[in-house]
């Protein structure tokens, strides 16, 4: 799959521009963000990729002191298990209790979930803080034998994870045929069963379930767009997980999750991101 690579340059450079910078553009397609040297790195499939969109967001950046300069081009096809172990993808330790590395880490700490992962690009290795908070909010939750919905699974961390404490059986979706491909390489390299992984989005979840918990990690506005399609596929007593958005947001996800009869349960917020926990009577 070829991606478009942006390199964004925002001056004065802050941690609040890029973090803005990447929501924005998350609304648009882009699926992974790097921050280095005082720029962001930002990549959308090339299918997806729509330049005029992109201008228009950074000429109307909501930051009027802040001046972005940027350009795109082809990301270059490289061997990206390499490129993240030379440079990016560090183990990642959650609550002491769940660690995700790859195969080329050693020495990892030893804890109660250990969570291998290829990435085949430069996606999906867990390091947002988004995940670090659904990861969170799966380590407090009673999972054993209940099924489980995880949407837009990317390299099916958060799916691996749930079915390592007890979640059966577990459905994974994403709309990146890639992203399907790496979930059940991912799932077989951790010895685990009873996860199916489709590719679509929620238009396909008419004949699976219904789950007892739904995972939802995208952005704030497929989330709104796709919830009704997540509340009618959860039992009573269900739990949705939702993040991929700020902390501003989350008054618009609870309205609309209440609108659709949700309780609201309680929220996590990590450096803006937030995540919210909401329940079917």
């Amino acid at each position: 799959m070829q991606y478009i690579e942006y390199t964004l340059r925002p001056t004065p450079f802050s941690e609040t521009a890029t973090d803005l910078i990447s929501a924005l553009l998350g609304e648009v397609g882009f699926e992974s963000f790097v921050t280095e040297e005082e720029q962001l790195k930002a990549y959308v499939q090339a299918s997806l990729h729509d330049a005029e969109a992109v201008a228009a967001i950074l000429a109307d950046f909501p930051m009027p002191e802040v001046a972005i300069d940027y350009h795109y081009a082809e990301a270059e096809n490289r061997d990206w298990n390499e490129e993240w172990e030379k440079n990016f993808f560090q183990p990642i330790v959650i609550g002491e209790r769940c660690c995700i590395h790859s195969t080329f880490h050693h020495d990892t700490p030893q804890v109660e979930y250990d969570i291998i992962i290829n990435p085949q690009m430069a996606f999906g290795t867990g390091h947002h803080e988004t995940t670090g908070l659904i990861i969170s909010e799966l380590l407090d939750s009673d999972l054993a034998g209940r099924s489980l919905l995880d949407m837009g699974c990317g390299t099916a961390i958060l799916a691996i994870l749930a079915r390592m404490r007890g979640a059966k059986p577990c459905t994974a979706i994403d709309i990146d045929d890639w992203c399907v491909r790496n979930s059940d390489e991912n799932i077989a390299l951790n010895g685990v069963d009873q996860i199916s992984v489709y590719h679509g989005d929620a238009s396909i979840l008419g004949d699976k379930g219904p789950f007892d918990y739904v995972i939802a990690n995208i952005n704030r506005n497929i989330l709104l767009a796709d919830m009704t399609h997540y509340v009618a596929r959860m039992n009573p007593g269900a739990t949705l997980l939702m993040s991929g958005f700020y902390v501003e947001d989350i008054a618009v996800l609870r309205a609309e999750a209440e609108r659709l009869g949700l309780i609201w349960q309680h929220h996590r917020e990590n450096n803006r991101w937030a995540a919210i926990r909401m329940v079917r009577p």
